[in-house]
């Protein structure tokens, strides 16, 4: 059976998912999560956190019990059946194959708003060769680049709310210090978990950590422990760069509804503005770099997720080709980059390119979070039988909270991204039926 290289650590775990996540990933959405919530954009990122703790709780569970690099596609096979996975699996992929390329798009974008002269699509591509070289070298052979990458990227953010808190405490400027938390007279409960079901799409990239289960070369829960590590402190990192620009902000909330076209750059206007020309443009510099490198760890999450399929031949088997040298499955890698590439080129040169892309992303991942719940209760409570009131609350509760909270903001997405998503979903239905003569390797059977 294929094996790919036991060589992470918990260090080089947190790093690749806080990459992924990306320090600065609201700065996109203040000003669109300001108009909604009435100005309560700091309270938006407590609740969101609360509510992804449910799922990385789940994802830390499962990938202590089964350390498989297919993540949830194998917490599903094992916890309720192995066709069940398989779809979940198919639904993961809409998520893991997609997020690179809507990372590298807005790499492109950003880096062409900086550099004009040198198209979209150019940008894009480059950003694609470059981090797939670095993927099939091995992430743990890059480390020290992507350890830079991330220290620059705290470094600037850093930089920025250093100087933004300097300037609220001296300006002398009277604020009201509770508005992030407690929104204008417009405010809402209903406004703001509608908000909460955007500002959840920050969080995405975290789970990306249990497709590394297999290269696990440290002690069996350095995993689960890197998890929760990663939304904890992406949590406290949001919060309080939200806090700081919602203080800094010139525009209201009623402004910003009224002007749908700053929305989405409010966070630099802000920065721009009130702290330091130069600090916004490092800023926007860090943000299309550090896209680059979140796409670097999304496509070699999606290469581990199609490397697992492959190896338990629910997918072709060549996706299961690992480097002699490199330990890394590197046809699955391949693969992965040039479907990108060609989304990325059409994208590119779409106007609705990014958003679409971002609509399919966010269909597959929560579908596959919803799953990850079920696959928690029907391993540890049906599979397990496991006792107790410790287990009732763990194993039934949390997950059943878990798909809670996460319904309401799977019907919030748009219904072209819901009609793709039942596509894709009837395509992997086709591809099982075809398929169903074909046995699973030895992973899966030995977990049962």
């Amino acid at each position: 059976m294929q094996q790919l290289s036991k060589n992470m650590r918990f260090r080089d775990l947190v790093i690749l998912g806080l990459l992924f996540i990306g320090p600065a990933a609201p700065i996109g959405l203040f000003g669109v999560l300001n108009a909604i919530s009435d100005g309560a954009i700091a309270l938006v990122y407590i609740v969101a956190t609360f509510v992804m703790a449910f799922t990385a709780l789940s994802y830390a569970r499962m990938a202590n019990a089964l350390p498989h690099a297919g993540a949830v596609y194998a917490y599903c096979s094992i916890g309720i059946h192995p066709n069940v996975g398989f779809l979940v699996g198919w639904l993961l992929l809409l998520d893991y194959m997609f997020i690179p390329a809507v990372a590298y798009l807005f790499s492109g974008i950003s880096l062409n708003a900086l550099i004009p002269d040198v198209p979209i699509w150019i940008w894009t591509c480059l950003a694609v060769i470059l981090t797939t070289v670095l993927n099939l070298i091995g992430v743990k052979k890059s480390a020290k680049i992507t350890l830079v990458i991330l220290i620059f990227e705290i470094i600037v953010l850093f930089a920025v709310l250093s100087v933004g808190i300097w300037i609220i405490t001296t300006s002398g400027i009277s604020r009201d210090w509770l508005q992030p938390f407690r929104g204008g007279d417009l405010f809402s409960w209903g406004n703001l978990f509608n908000a909460v079901s955007i500002a959840v799409l920050s969080y995405l990239g975290f789970d990306a950590i249990a497709t590394f289960s297999e290269e696990n070369g440290g002690r069996h829960n350095i995993v689960s422990k890197a998890i929760m590590t990663c939304l904890i402190l992406a949590g406290c990192l949001f919060v309080v760069q939200i806090y700081v620009g919602a203080l800094l902000n010139p525009y209201t909330p009623e402004y910003l509804r009224s002007h749908p076209e700053l929305q989405g750059k409010a966070y630099y206007n802000i920065v721009n503005q009130e702290i330091n020309l130069w600090l916004g443009w490092s800023l926007s510099f860090m943000k299309a770099i550090g896209a680059s490198f979140a796409a670097m760890v999304g496509q070699a999450a999606a290469s581990r997720l199609l490397f697992s399929m492959g190896r338990d031949k629910r997918l072709p088997s060549f996706l299961a080709k690992v480097g002699k040298k490199s330990g890394v499955p590197t046809m699955a890698v391949i693969f992965v980059a040039l479907f990108n590439l060609c989304l990325v080129v059409i994208a590119a040169n779409n106007a609705k390119g990014l958003p679409t892309l971002v609509s399919f992303v966010d269909v597959g991942a929560l579908a596959a979070f919803i799953m990850l719940h079920l696959s928690v209760i029907g391993y540890f409570k049906l599979k397990k039988g496991s006792t107790g009131w410790l287990s009732w609350v763990i194993d039934v509760v949390m997950p059943i909270i878990g798909i809670v909270v996460l319904l309401p903001i799977l019907f919030h997405i748009n219904n072209d991204a819901k009609i793709v998503g039942v596509i894709w979903l009837v395509v992997g239905g086709i591809i099982l039926y075809l398929n169903k003569g074909r046995t699973q390797l030895t992973w899966l059977q030995q977990r049962k």
